[in-house]
């Protein structure tokens, strides 16, 4: 068993918080702070050679990176992992960086809980083989409510050009591309490396879902896992499940009653397909040809602007 262990992955706003907690509070595994550099670092090679090698560059841009204070390690813990006379590869590098927090954590395996790494899949097992990944996956109109309520929309969604005047249509396309892609990299690796967790049967069958985690993470099943809550709860009014650290707790987005009914058909016009494939109910079953029509000149949009970035799409989009 070595580090990193287990990536948790998925579309933000899915429930990867709550997974990340459930795991972090198992007595053999520790879940790190979220890196978001480990994946797009070394497609981009930044501090890392042609060869796949570390350079000093790279220990520059981590004790650099406004995240690196939340991290349990100093920049001599840094340079001491490439400081022998041989290079360093970056997939040992990244290993000996999660070392350090299994050090500090008093536990033998480390995780990662990074949601946009469900793009970056298949890079991340290129480097680690043996890591694992457990891809939550929730109701896209859940999602869709969530973002668009978020005071940080324009982290996610928001940051494409259809957003301002097609929120919905454009939250259902950024939740099916990034649900696919994970899909797509995830399933061939098989079930002992690749698991999809529903985020409504965590929370509606929590101890089950515990224990079927646990199997697949080959670890003893911890009766502590749903425990992370106690002695963290904040009772203060405003504060949002996360931020109140609540129990898992069912019902916190309920799209049925929550979302209106124009809304909900633009969505499923723009990704039923994929609420179909994932055994979702649609509530309408055939949107009207304008919204299907509408829905179309979005996706296409949508898709001219993850080329024009350079993101790859789903085999489906192509």
């Amino acid at each position: 068993m070595s580090n990193p262990y287990l990536f948790i992955v998925g579309c933000p706003r899915s429930g990867t918080t709550l997974l990340q907690r459930i795991v972090n509070a198992h007595s053999d595994i520790t879940i790190t702070h979220e890196t978001h550099w480990i994946a797009k670092w070394y497609e981009r090679r930044k501090g890392v050679t042609a060869e796949d090698t570390v350079t000093p560059e790279l220990i520059s841009r981590l004790a650099a990176y406004h995240r690196f204070e939340r991290w349990p390690m100093s920049r001599e813990d840094l340079d001491q992992l490439i400081s022998g006379n041989e290079p360093v590869s970056y997939a040992d590098f990244v290993t000996g960086f999660f070392d350090l927090y299994r050090k500090q954590s008093g536990k033998r395996l480390v995780g990662d809980k990074t949601p946009e790494y469900v793009r970056y899949v298949s890079t991340l097992h290129k480097l680690w083989p043996r890591a694992r990944f457990v891809h939550i996956i929730r109701d896209g109109r859940d999602v869709c409510l969530s973002a668009t309520n978020w005071k940080k929309s324009s982290n996610l969604a928001g940051r494409f050009p259809t957003w301002r005047a097609y929120p919905t249509i454009t939250a259902a396309l950024w939740w099916a591309w990034l649900t696919r892609l994970g899909r797509e990299d995830g399933q061939p690796l098989g079930p002992e490396l690749y698991r999809e967790a529903r985020y409504e049967s965590l929370v509606a069958y929590p101890e089950e879902e515990c224990r079927s985690l646990c199997d697949f993470l080959d670890l003893p099943h911890d009766a502590g896992m749903l425990r992370f809550h106690e002695g963290r709860e904040n009772n203060a009014p405003g504060l949002n499940a996360k931020k109140a650290w609540r129990p898992v707790t069912a019902g916190l987005r309920k799209w049925q009653s929550q979302m209106p009914p124009k809304d909900v058909e633009l969505f499923e016009a723009a990704a039923g397909d994929l609420l179909d494939e994932l055994d979702y109910p649609r509530a309408v079953r055939s949107p009207s040809q304008q919204n299907l029509e509408t829905a179309s000149e979005v996706r296409e949009s949508f898709v001219q602007t993850m080329r024009s970035r350079g993101n790859r799409l789903p085999e489906v989009w192509q």
